[in-house]
């Protein structure tokens, strides 16, 4: 796996030039309501959700993203709290023609059979540190299906899962959906398919939540 990809150097350099032109704006998000064009953008495409009383919380991330791996266990907090008006549905990265187009893919592999078998609110963070801290490789089912089974879950029912064709082609909407969201920046939430914020505008990955709270009340507001 390339250490210094495209991808990677792209989203840390933007996170690293965003945070350190922008302190200012980084503090901001403590003292006063989060405002658009700043703690977070509109879509130039919104995109549809569905018709529901609870607000749509979409987040973009790589298991390979040190920014991702950091906000998985604020953005598991928030989502608790939010439980009862706002539905998290996580997207896995895929920057097609980007060097490393290849790992993503197959890291959304690996996300999409945890979500298949109802298993990505246990192993989520146990993904990340496996990949971050123990520099594991899960690119392949093999590598993908001893992981697993060290996890607990059961080779067969990983496997076919791993190999289905509605992994298959979640994986290949995924890419899609990067392309439609406009994504050019790990990790990002978007809210209501219309508001998107990301460490750069929200001053840090620490500021995240606070934004999203922030759109979630208004989406909210503006659904009553």
């Amino acid at each position: 796996m390339k250490s210094k990809s495209l991808l990677r150097s792209t989203v840390l350099l933007a996170v690293a030039a965003g945070i350190a032109a922008s302190p200012v704006q980084a503090g901001a998000v403590s003292h006063q309501p989060p405002s658009e064009g700043a703690q977070f953008v509109r879509l130039d495409q919104p995109q549809p959700v569905r018709e529901s009383a609870r607000t749509e919380a979409v987040e973009f991330f790589w298991y390979d993203c040190s920014h991702s791996q950091a906000l998985e266990q604020p953005l598991q907090v928030w989502a608790e709290k939010h439980r009862v008006d706002v539905d998290l549905r996580r997207v896995p990265a895929i920057w097609q023609g980007s060097p490393d187009e290849g790992v993503q893919r197959a890291h959304a592999r690996l996300y999409y059979t945890l979500e298949r078998l109802g298993l990505v609110e246990r192993l989520q963070t146990s993904a990340f540190r496996s990949i971050h801290t123990d520099r594991a490789d899960l690119t392949t089912e093999a590598a993908a299906t001893d992981w697993a089974v060290r996890h607990g879950v059961d080779p067969v029912r990983f496997g076919t899962a791993y190999r289905s064709a509605e992994v298959a082609r979640s994986v290949d909407d995924a890419a899609a959906q990067f392309v439609r969201y406009g994504i050019s920046e790990l990790p990002t939430v978007v809210v209501q398919g219309e508001y998107r914020t990301s460490p750069t505008k929200a001053g840090g990955v620490e500021g995240m939540p606070e934004v999203l709270d922030y759109l979630v009340q208004r989406e909210q507001l503006q659904k009553h």
